[in-house]
């Protein structure tokens, strides 16, 4: 049944009909559990509040998929807008952001321009963008870009997604570039002519990824809200010496809130990922589809007052 609600959620999550509807409505009917807001001006006092409790952020302007030229150029600007408004309020934020966003589809030289602006606006700042990952027709061109520029700006990170194959590869192939890698299951409906099907080795790789990543000396983001995942982080930066300073775990907005606190106070650092914007309906559905328990959050949106 859990493979059925996940393949049903990343089937809806791709549906156009159902995404022109959710800009209509907006995130009335639970997304606003796991949502910032539709603009980041809204996201500024969740960020606010998140630093009180001691949680540092990422923030993500939802949207993927671009199409032309001038709609790339547009999001470029609202990232540039983005990294100016965190200096400007002094928020300890981060940005990620999707390539595709970008016109990755559109062409190399077009997504290359747009994240030299978007990355010497955040040098400025001393701000790190990370490059979110995406489905894996996109990985290796994503990876590409981001070797091409870590050359040139330090505060760039990337992820990798354990639910590859070749997710060990590119750990391998990154150790060069000093990476900031941010290491998760991954949430795409990918082929097992590429991927993992089977949770456990997803895991399994998930644990070999991190233990990599720590012991070549590279600054690593656990992004998971797997107990299993946590503990097994914690057990290996003991057994190894790792200093909290070379890790941290980061976990989505809205997910598993009591163990964000719990990992704060026992001297970690935490990074809250949180996402805004007016395209949220595909990153609620994949959200959906990798815990069947947050299905709870939409049911309850839609009865509240």
């Amino acid at each position: 049944m859990e493979a059925i609600s996940k393949n049903f959620f990343l089937y809806l999550s791709n549906n156009k009909l159902l995404d022109r509807l959710a800009k209509r409505f907006g995130t009335s009917f639970g997304a606003d559990k796991i949502v910032g807001g539709e603009t980041f001006s809204q996201a500024i006092p969740l960020i606010k509040q998140l630093n009180h409790d001691g949680l540092q952020v990422t923030v993500d302007h939802l949207g993927e998929f671009v199409e032309s030229e001038a709609e790339s150029r547009k999001r470029c600007q609202e990232g540039v807008e983005t990294i100016q408004a965190i200096a400007h309020h002094q928020l300890d934020s981060e940005m990620s952001l999707k390539l595709t966003s970008l016109g990755l589809d559109i062409s190399k030289e077009l997504v290359m321009e747009n994240m030299e602006r978007v990355l010497e606006e955040a040098a400025k700042y001393d701000i790190t963008v990370t490059i979110d990952m995406e489905d894996s027709s996109r990985c290796e061109p994503t990876l590409e870009i981001y070797k091409a520029l870590k050359e040139k700006h330090a505060n760039l990170g990337t992820v990798i997604q354990s639910y590859l194959y070749r997710s060990n590869d590119y750990v391998d192939e990154l150790q060069a570039y000093d990476p900031y890698l941010r290491l998760v299951k991954g949430a795409y409906k990918e082929s097992g002519k590429v991927a993992f099907v089977d949770k456990q080795e997803v895991d399994a790789n998930l644990k070999r990824l991190i233990e990599k990543n720590l012991l070549n000396g590279h600054y690593t983001a656990v992004g998971s809200h797997d107990d299993a995942m946590i503990d097994f982080t914690k057990k290996l930066v003991r057994e190894h010496g790792i200093s909290k300073d070379q890790f941290e775990f980061q976990m989505l907005y809205g997910m598993r809130n009591q163990t964000q606190s719990e990992l704060v106070k026992e001297g970690y650092t935490v990074r809250v990922y949180l996402p805004y914007g007016e395209d949220w309906y595909g990153y609620f559905m994949r959200r959906l589809a990798e815990r069947p328990a947050n299905i709870a959050f939409a049911v309850k949106g839609m009865f509240k007052k």
